[in-house]
C-alpha cells in the first residue's frame, strides 16, 4: 500500500469508501505485492486527473527499476507512454505495425496518425514551431527535451 500511495488505514476500509483512482491504487498494490514477472496494465491512467497519472506512472517505474519486472503498459495516450516505455508496440487493425524505440516510432508522426493515433502534445507543438519557421527538431516528444531544445534556440538569437 506504502509502495502505491496510500497508508496503512486504507487496507481497512470498504472498497465503496474509496474513490476510483483509491479503488485502483488498491488493485495494483494487489499485485505487486504477489510480485509478478510479467505486469501488464490496460489503460492504467484512464479517469486519473494529470498529477494522480504523473504519480501513478511514476510509481510503476521505480517498480520496474527495482524488481526488474518487465512491465507492458496498454495506452491510447501517447503522451503516457512518451514518458515511460523503452519500447513501442503500434497496434493496427489487430496487426502489429510498428515495433521501435520511442524516439524512431514518434519520429513518423505522419504514419501514427494516419492510423487514427495522436503524438505525444510535445510533438505536435514542435511540429507547428517548424511549420511556422522555427529551425526545431520535429522528433522531440518529451517535455523535458523541448525545453532544452527551445532554450538553446533562444540562446542562439532565434525566434526573437
Amino acid at each position: 500500500m506504502e509502495f502505491v500511495g496510500l497508508g496503512p488505514e486504507y487496507a481497512e476500509r470498504s472498497p465503496f469508501e474509496l474513490s476510483g483512482g483509491q479503488k485502483r491504487r488498491v488493485a495494483i498494490a494487489g499485485v505487486i505485492a504477489m510480485r509478478p514477472e510479467v505486469l501488464i496494465l490496460d489503460e492504467l491512467t484512464a479517469g486519473l486527473d494529470p498529477r494522480g497519472c504523473d504519480e501513478l506512472l511514476g510509481e510503476i517505474c521505480e517498480f520496474r527499476r527495482k524488481t526488474g519486472c518487465t512491465v507492458l503498459l496498454v495506452s491510447h495516450s501517447m503522451d503516457e507512454v512518451a514518458n515511460v516505455a523503452d519500447r513501442i508496440l503500434v497496434m493496427n487493425g489487430g496487426r502489429l505495425d510498428m515495433f521501435d524505440t520511442p524516439d524512431k516510432v514518434f519520429a513518423e508522426a505522419e504514419h501514427i496518425e494516419e492510423i487514427g493515433l495522436t503524438v505525444p502534445e510535445t510533438t505536435k507543438i514542435m511540429r507547428l514551431l517548424a511549420a511556422r519557421g522555427i529551425p526545431v527538431d520535429t522528433s522531440i516528444f518529451r517535455r523535458e527535451d523541448a525545453v532544452r531544445a527551445l532554450t538553446a534556440l533562444r540562446g542562439k538569437g532565434a525566434g526573437r
